[in-house]
């Protein structure tokens, strides 16, 4: 069932068994033997022990945001657990079963276990409240990375998985006719693109763990004033604190490089829209994000040759909005990044959407201005306007990040003493930075996934190493009945190396991945889904893996239970 190594065997038995109620293959007479079993067993034994856990993390959710806060939210509240297992040749989670999951899944070998409750804002009512939890049991294999002992000048390797028990989601919010003040730790929802198909946003795709910390911002676009609504906004700003520094600290190689700890992180956007219940409408703005703060040390063969500690104050916060030159740094306080976006939407006559868009990078602001050719990322999308079809929707997109602004990059006040004035702003080097760390959450990319991140770097390099890259991306999901939902990803990328280090050979991947879910006809609430995927290519390599879920969700009235 599952090409993995001998040292992997323990987790297939425990797969096995966790889901031998629902393996195929067997007789008739058995399959409608284990089937009266199963609905014993789910009635008599798993609803009732969900049903308490439920009310323990409802309880968690109570005491964490404070009693009254949670009384004023609906008091509807969904409710969700999940055991997910699956198994992979390798290191690695294959590309598409570990992408755009929350940071959930890196190791080849996961067995996870997650419940969560949540309570959204209500949007009929003025003033609302909201919050939620979401917590995470992991048993996931360890990745051997390298590591450079500088005391012996020996190469050795240092064993990394993820936590065991973990806070995935913890927040509380408050909403205001159209504007919202969020604080705690929330997964992202990409500004633009389809949620479950896209590649991933090029600034904040969902790709990564949340961060904790504060956004404040409108709920979905609001109308401005005098436009009839012709032209409606929406915008936020978030600021939060990485806890990441300790991976960072046992994952790096502490060869080269450098490693960034204790930073900070800010993100922001505008969007202006135009009518939407026009059958033609347009989304166009600008999404940034940059790191600021914490310490660096900087190694070279093995000794810290450097280390710079920046220190946050009050006015660092509002400077991330609007960067100024840096009195500490070389050119502005800060690792920025951010987007230029614009999406066009078309509606038929029978209510579905076409749609079309690109996202357009910048990084530092050498970009800002378009100087980058053809970089970004572009897209097709059709989006039916009912779900439960054969076909609910689909996506294309392409993505190019090798012009970079050209391969040189020379200020005059880099170089004091020479009399050349002129500048070249060029070697982007996305999502890399001399000072902080790449753009990642512990090692994954924050913005898009495409873009190999540095915990695939089985060396422990700290960087991306190769952004400079061009990819194909194709994804679409639908229903083969009321019960049985699919979707299919597929997809292609090439990479050449960064902007400055180009790679001996060029690394690739292709990567098919087929998913099947079936609500069953038990309990209602109660899914089972399966996927498997083959990936071939050396990004950062071969392997083929399969994964399953079994989740169940409701919603728990706080009144009546």
């Amino acid at each position: 069932m599952f090409f993995v190594s001998e040292a992997k065997v323990h987790r297939i038995k425990l797969f096995n068994c966790i889901y031998s109620g629902f393996w195929v293959g067997r007789s008739v007479k058995k399959m409608k033997d284990d089937v009266n079993f199963s609905k014993f067993i789910i009635f008599a034994v798993v609803k009732p022990i969900f049903l308490k856990i439920a009310r323990v993390v409802v309880a968690v959710v109570v005491m964490a945001m404070g009693g009254s806060t949670f009384a004023v939210a609906d008091d509807n509240v969904a409710v969700a657990g999940a055991l997910t297992a699956g198994a992979a040749g390798g290191d690695f989670v294959p590309f598409y079963q570990g992408s755009l999951a929350g940071g959930r899944f890196v190791s080849s070998g996961n067995v996870q276990l997650e419940a969560m409750a949540i309570s959204g804002l209500n949007l009929d009512k003025r003033f609302s409240w909201a919050a939620g939890v979401d917590l995470i049991a992991d048993f996931a294999s360890g990745i051997d990375y390298g590591r450079y002992d500088g005391v012996t000048q020996q190469w050795t390797t240092t064993s990394i998985h993820p936590a065991r028990a973990r806070v995935q989601q913890l927040f509380g919010a408050v909403k205001w006719r159209g504007v919202f003040l969020e604080a705690g730790m929330k997964e992202v929802i990409p500004a633009m693109g389809h949620e479950r198909l896209s590649s991933g946003d090029l600034v904040a795709s969902g790709n990564a763990c949340p961060i904790p910390g504060g956004r404040i911002g409108f709920i979905d676009f609001q109308n401005i004033p005098f436009t009839n609504g012709w032209v409606q906004i929406q915008g936020e700003v978030f600021y939060g604190k990485m806890l990441d520094s300790d991976w960072w600290s046992d994952f790096g190689n502490r060869f080269n490089r450098h490693i960034a700890g204790g930073e900070w992180y800010n993100y922001k956007r505008c969007y202006f829209r135009t009518k939407p219940s026009q059958p033609f409408s347009v989304t166009v703005g600008m999404q940034a994000a940059a790191t600021f703060g914490g310490w660096t040390r900087f190694y070279t063969r093995g000794e810290v040759t450097r280390y710079d500690k920046r220190k946050v104050k009050a006015w660092d916060l509002a400077r991330m909005l609007i960067p100024t030159p840096s009195a500490s740094e070389d050119f502005y306080d800060g690792n920025h990044l951010g987007t230029w976006d614009l999406e066009a939407r078309y509606r038929l006559k029978n209510g579905d959407c076409i749609k079309a868009r690109f996202s357009w990078p910048w990084e530092d602001g050498s970009a800002i201005g378009r100087r980058n050719g053809w970089d970004g990322l572009w897209g097709i999308e059709y989006v039916a306007a009912t779900t439960g079809n054969l076909l609910d929707a689909a996506v294309v997109e392409y993505i190019d990040m090798t012009n970079q602004s050209g391969p040189i990059h020379f200020a005059p006040g880099d170089r004091p003493g020479i009399d050349i004035p002129t500048e070249a702003t060029g070697a982007d080097d996305y999502y890399n930075n001399v000072y902080y760390n790449s753009y990642a959450n512990y090692g994954l990319s924050i913005g898009s996934p495409m873009l190999m991140a540095p915990a695939f770097n089985i060396d422990g390099y700290t960087g991306y190493i190769g952004n400079r890259m061009r990819g194909v991306h194709i994804a679409c999901e639908g229903r083969l009945s009321p019960r049985v939902g699919w979707m299919l990803k597929g997809g292609y990328r090439v990479a050449y190396g960064n902007a400055k280090i180009m790679l001996l050979k060029p690394i690739h991947l292709t990567a098919v991945m087929a998913e099947v879910t079936y609500r069953t006809p038990w309990i209602n609430g109660l899914n089972v889904g399966a996927s498997v995927e083959l990936d071939n290519g050396t990004m950062p390599g071969s392997t083929f893996g399969a994964m399953v879920k079994v989740s169940y969700n409701t919603n728990f009235n706080l009144k009546k239970r």
